[in-house]
């Protein structure tokens, strides 16, 4: 074949394979392609995801990228309300919403979102006092994100997140936060150790009262098992009482008078009974005199007591205390002793 033939075919092809090439795209499911169609474009100009075929030489391709992306904004110096310098820097997360926008309406959309963050950022610091903006974190990061989306709107943008990453006070003011917080510290400690001291007072006085309580309740019972064996005891002394016969209370008495006498005490009380005794005793003697046939006897003792009583017509004979108990000239006598009174 002729040489030039050949080159002719060869160009042709290499001519083909470039138009081919020019003319068939493949997006990205999260690509889109804005088309320029001799300089024009439109919505239905916007091409993906897959495989797009173009008009070679007329129509030129923009990539628009859909992902989430994000700017890191340096530190910026704002004033806030109280004319307290600080330094802040935060991060943007943003996304393209409407690919036509962010290619027509600007240049280049990051560069723009970075420098109308810088701006808002010292709009919304100088209407907020420092400790709000030390305190209100989440709440500057919503009023950021809605004022750089409103303004983002317009290029096709939108703004998902803002985050404070970090806010630097003055060293002075760092100072004061610091001593603020060690009071601050202090202040609770008091506090958890007043509650705990208060705590401990309420339990150690729950803790008397309860054990008061039952040792008042143990007292009463041993009180009332005490009154409970008292009784009982006095139901058996009554009992053994109302069993016992004139003879046994009889040595009973002498009994206690055998104490009495054993004791170096030169007065007694004698009571009542003591005395009756006495005249009992002397029935006793009387009655075994009697019995015994010792008739001389018996038959001075009326005369002594006829002499007695002639003596002291009044009342009994003078010196005796007690009912049963005589005294002669020659002394005392008890009926039943074995001195006689002749």
């Amino acid at each position: 074949m002729d040489p030039i033939a050949i080159a002719s075919v060869a160009l042709v092809v290499v001519i083909l394979l470039v138009l081919i090439y020019l003319s068939i795209r493949i997006v990205n499911e999260y690509d889109r392609l804005v088309v320029f169609r001799f300089g024009r474009t439109g919505p239905h100009l916007i091409k993906g995801p897959g495989i797009v075929f173009l008009i070679p030489i007329v129509d030129r391709p923009v990539r628009v990228d859909l992902r989430e992306q994000f700017i890191e904004i340096p530190s910026q110096t704002a004033i806030t309300r109280d004319n307290a310098p600080i330094n802040i820097d935060f991060l943007i997360y943003w996304r393209i919403a409407d690919p036509l926008k962010s290619v027509v309406n600007v240049a280049f959309f990051a560069g723009a979102l970075q420098g109308i963050a810088t701006t808002t950022l010292r709009a919304v610091i100088g209407d907020i006092l420092l400790d709000d903006v030390l305190s209100k974190r989440d709440q500057i990061n919503e009023v950021l994100r809605v004022k750089l989306d409103e303004q983002t709107e317009r290029w096709g943008g939108k703004v998902t997140i803002v985050e404070i990453r970090e806010i630097i006070p003055p060293r002075d003011i760092q100072e004061a936060m610091n001593r603020q917080l060690s009071a601050e510290r202090t202040r609770r400690a008091v506090i958890t150790e007043s509650e705990g001291t208060r705590q401990s007072t309420i339990n150690v006085a729950e803790g008397d009262k309860q054990s008061q309580i039952l040792r008042a309740e143990g007292e009463r019972q041993a009180a009332i098992l005490r009154a409970e064996g008292f009784s009982q005891a006095l139901e058996r002394i009554f009992q053994a009482a109302s069993g016992v016969d004139e003879k046994t209370m009889t040595l009973q008495y002498f009994e206690a008078l055998k104490n009495l006498g054993a004791t170096q005490a030169t007065k007694f009380v004698i009571p009542l009974e003591f005395t009756e005794m006495s005249r009992m005793l002397g029935r006793y003697v009387d009655k075994s005199m009697e019995g015994s046939g010792s008739g001389g006897a018996a038959a001075a003792r009326p005369e002594r007591s006829t002499t007695a009583a002639a003596q002291t017509p009044d009342g009994p004979s003078r010196g005796s205390t007690t009912p049963g108990v005589q005294e002669s000239s020659r002394g005392d006598w008890m009926p039943g002793s074995d001195r006689s009174p002749g």
